[in-house]
């Protein structure tokens, strides 16, 4: 190639114009900006991967379907809430696109959920972004996925909703985190393999839940049927019961979960007996039919209840008569905790208790 000494800016324009030395094309991604009255799910159905819809300050009305790859759905702040349509309890419809096809029915509203995030065994919903909003008032959940990889929910507000705050099934690799989850009817954030039927544990591939404030909800953090996952530097007051990890008779069992760095306080809400569980009250972490798991560095202080599952950390025999196993409790702060700092109530194999600050245990000698 002829070397370019006189005119150096109209050889890189020649180069430039053979291809040679060009840089590929960036991606573009869309912003779609939806204001209060306008229709969310219109903004969704039109966005492509990597594009964002941006809810605007205010109130919004209705549930709305992700079904996009990569989409991010983003407040502006707590100040942007999104609440149910106005008389719809059970099955409504999803606005008209434009295209002239009759309008669909919003499984999501019909549900009684806020915003979902929704894929199929075959075809998941990978890299979603739910966040900066508020979400309250519904039936069911404010949040819920199913068959979504790659799900990041940050800076959420999830109030006041019938059951879930925030909730997960068949799903892996999410992130929750900076969120906010309050007197929602049963846990703030619910993470499962599946509710509907009867699973081993699957692998979560490495969830994590950090940096949540759950307050006020009938359990603060529900694992349940998973593995492989972490649950970190969370503040948990006002609940009936802070964390739960959850097994039962399947295989393999759940475990292999961390509880780290968490702050767990005053969990002393009374809840009633239900079909699955006994009643609830002061109740800290509790481990029941799972296996491997690793409780340390958490502050546990004040959790007081008569319940089965009260006191501090809990290993409990399951329900259904699984034992937990090989779980380690270690290094762990106390203080207040009643019946005792620190239970176990499990004929297990293999569960330790080490380096722990307490005072009570039951049996005697954990301390």
């Amino acid at each position: 190639m002829e070397k370019c000494h006189i005119a150096p800016l109209a050889c890189i324009a020649a180069l430039l114009g053979t291809g040679l030395g060009a840089a590929p094309p960036a991606a573009a991604h869309t912003v779609h900006l939806v204001k209060p009255g306008e229709s969310i799910q219109k903004a969704v159905n039109t966005a492509r991967p990597g594009d964002t819809v941006l809810l605007a300050h205010g109130t919004h009305h209705g549930s709305v379907n992700v079904t996009t790859p990569g989409l991010t759905l983003r407040g502006m702040g707590r100040g942007t809430v999104l609440v149910p349509e106005a008389g719809a309890s059970t099955a409504t419809t999803a606005p008209n696109t434009g295209s002239g096809a009759p309008k669909a029915t919003n499984s999501c509203a019909a549900a009684g959920n806020g915003i979902c995030v929704v894929g199929t065994k075959d075809h998941s919903v990978d890299g979603v972004t739910i966040a900066s909003l508020t979400v309250t008032g519904f039936a069911k959940t404010g949040v819920y996925a199913d068959e979504a990889d790659g799900l990041t929910v940050r800076r959420v507000t999830a109030v006041k909703n019938g059951v879930w705050g925030i909730a997960t099934e068949h799903s892996a690799r999410g992130v929750f985190r900076n969120n906010t989850a309050r007197d929602n009817g049963d846990a703030g954030l619910f993470l499962a393999n599946t509710v509907k039927e009867e699973q081993g544990a699957t692998d979560t591939g490495g969830t994590v839940v950090e940096h949540n404030r759950l307050e006020g909800n009938r359990i603060g953090v529900t694992v349940r049927r998973l593995r492989n996952l972490t649950v970190a530097g969370n503040r948990l007051t006002g609940n009936c019961a802070a964390v739960f990890v959850v097994g039962d008779e399947n295989k393999p069992k759940a475990g292999f979960v961390t509880v780290r760095d968490n702050r767990i306080e005053r969990n002393n809400k009374f809840c009633p007996k239900t079909a699955r569980l006994d009643a609830l009250q002061g109740s800290g972490i509790v481990l029941t039919g799972a296996e491997d798991n690793l409780i340390t560095h958490n502050v546990i202080r004040d959790n007081v209840g008569s319940s089965p599952l009260s006191g501090g950390i809990v290993v409990f025999k399951s329900f259904v008569g699984t034992t937990s196993e090989r779980n380690r409790i270690n290094d762990n702060l106390l203080q207040g905790n009643s019946p005792a700092d620190l239970v176990n109530t499990d004929p297990g194999s293999g569960n330790t208790f080490q380096g722990n600050s307490c005072r009570s245990s039951q049996p005697a000698g954990l301390c």
